[in-house]
């Protein structure tokens, strides 16, 4: 797998079947970290994910400290509209974790405290955008790493 995706309580269940559907064309394994602001069976993750959701590799963890603890040794970058460094700056590198906070608040304040030095953003050139839609994030993210890594 090229690159993980990893969701930490996601909200929207279409932001999250389509990026199902992006793990699953970028060849990436999903990580979705509970809890949900959803059902996993929702009808809205299932439009989104159309009939691709049983081909998808993802991983389920109860909550963010169960995901840490099984992935401590993992190389990761975290992205936030905090973050002092941009996306494309990112060193990619084949199995990294990309780690998206949930649509409302983005990533806890204590991981952003934490990985400032591998803490990334997605530069937006309007002030009058506060941050952009999870799914199109995860988008713009995932296909600048395999353009860096393939």
């Amino acid at each position: 797998m090229p690159l993980n995706i990893v969701l930490i309580e996601p909200e929207i269940p279409n932001n999250t079947g389509n990026i199902g559907r992006l793990a699953l064309a970028s060849g990436s394994h999903l990580h979705l970290v509970k809890p949900f602001g959803f059902e996993i069976d929702d009808t809205r993750l299932k439009r989104a994910g159309l009939d691709y959701w049983p081909h998808l590799l993802v991983t389920y963890y109860d909550n963010i400290d169960e995901f840490f603890s099984i992935n401590k040794d993992k190389t990761m970058a975290f992205l936030s509209s905090h973050g002092s460094k941009k996306h494309w700056d990112i060193p990619f590198e084949d199995n990294m974790f990309l780690v998206f906070g949930k649509e409302s608040v983005g990533l806890p304040k204590p991981l952003i405290e934490e990985h400032q030095n591998s803490l990334f953003k997605i530069p937006l050139y309007s002030e009058h955008v506060r941050s952009l839609n999870l799914a199109n994030a995860v988008s713009i993210v995932v296909y600048e790493g395999l353009k860096n890594i393939i």
